[in-house]
This record gives structure tokens, C-alpha cells and sequence, in this order.
């Protein structure tokens, strides 16, 4: 994808960003989309079939920046030389969560919500299937893994939901051993 074309998008992104804080999902025209973004709507039909597939598309982008399997040095944080320890990974991805802080309580509590949620959890099962299971040890074996896999994404998917609920007050280094309390346990 070359400049123009993401600037376009980021530029669609934006504009629907913004339209989720003061309408409902349901409510937001493609026509309102295009108005916000300042973009044709050739261009809009070129980059989404759908308004359906511009919300997919927008989680998409955002998990997978945050859900990168290869952190990167950023502004706010580094974890670029981490060792791809579970509990660094989780603080990691709450840091890229708090900085999307606005963008992630509209999708939480958008009509659409629940497509966002099944995608995030979605994402955090492929890495806790990842950095969490693959070459370790458990010591509960009576629960099947992919059972435990996946109440162990819900429970981050939850967390992540209280937090956000609660203005994310804590740190994120904080909220990781919140979760690493929860789940230690039953790992």
C-alpha cells in the first residue's frame, strides 16, 4: 500500500472514529463516513466494500500493531528488547491499549462491539497459544489447552473491558499483575 493510499485510509479511520463517540453504529451512513473524511465515495468503495468491513478492517489494523509479535521502540515505552516473557508481552500490549484508550471504549461499546471483542479475543488466543503454551510445562493437565486458552483470552478481555471502564487508572504494569494473578493459578 503505498502513502497515499494509507493516508486515505487513516483519513477514513479518523472520520469514523469520530462518528462512533456521537452516533450509534447503526446510525452512521457511509455518506457520513465519506462528509467526515473528506474522500469520494469511489475512493471509500475502493478501500471498503462495506461499513461492516471498514469496522473489521479497523480492528484488524489496531491488533495488529498492538498484538505484534516483534515490539518496537516506541514513544511512550520500550519493549523492544524484551525477551517475549507472557508478562512483559501483556504489559506491552496494555501500554498500546491505554494509548488507544478513546479508540478502544468506542469499539468496546459500539452496536458492533461484540465483533471487536471476538476479534481481540481472537488475537490474544493466537498469542497466549504462542508465548504461553508452546515449549512450557503446565501444571494443571486435568483441563484441556485449547479450553484454557480461551478462558484465559476471555479473562484478558475482560480485564482489559474493567479497566478501560475505569478510566485505565492504574498502570498497565499493574493491570499485567492483576492478569498474572487471575490466570497463574490455573496455568
Amino acid at each position: 500500500m503505498d502513502r497515499r493510499q494509507r493516508k486515505t485510509r487513516e483519513a477514513i479511520f479518523d472520520a469514523f472514529s469520530k462518528l462512533l463517540i456521537h452516533n450509534s453504529y447503526s446510525q452512521i451512513t457511509v455518506q457520513e463516513i465519506i462528509d467526515e473524511a473528506n474522500v469520494g465515495r469511489t475512493t471509500f468503495y475502493a478501500h471498503f466494500p462495506t461499513k461492516d468491513d471498514l469496522l473489521r478492517e479497523m480492528c484488524a489494523e489496531l491488533f495488529e500493531h498492538v498484538f505484534s509479535h516483534k515490539p518496537e521502540a516506541e514513544p511512550t515505552h520500550d519493549f523492544s528488547m524484551a525477551t517475549g516473557d507472557p508478562k512483559t508481552i501483556v504489559t506491552h500490549i496494555l501500554y498500546h491499549l491505554r494509548e488507544h484508550g478513546r479508540t478502544m471504549i468506542i469499539l468496546l461499546t459500539c452496536e458492533n462491539g461484540e465483533l471487536f471483542q471476538r476479534y481481540f479475543h481472537q488475537y490474544f488466543h493466537e498469542l497466549v497459544t504462542l508465548h504461553m503454551f508452546r515449549g512450557n510445562t503446565r501444571k494443571n493437565t486435568i483441563v484441556p489447552d485449547d479450553f484454557l486458552i480461551d478462558h484465559i483470552s476471555g479473562s484478558f478481555v475482560n480485564l482489559v473491558r474493567w479497566w478501560l471502564k475505569n478510566q485505565m487508572k492504574q498502570p498497565p504494569e499493574e493491570i499485567a499483575e492483576y492478569f498474572w494473578a487471575v490466570i497463574q493459578p490455573v496455568v
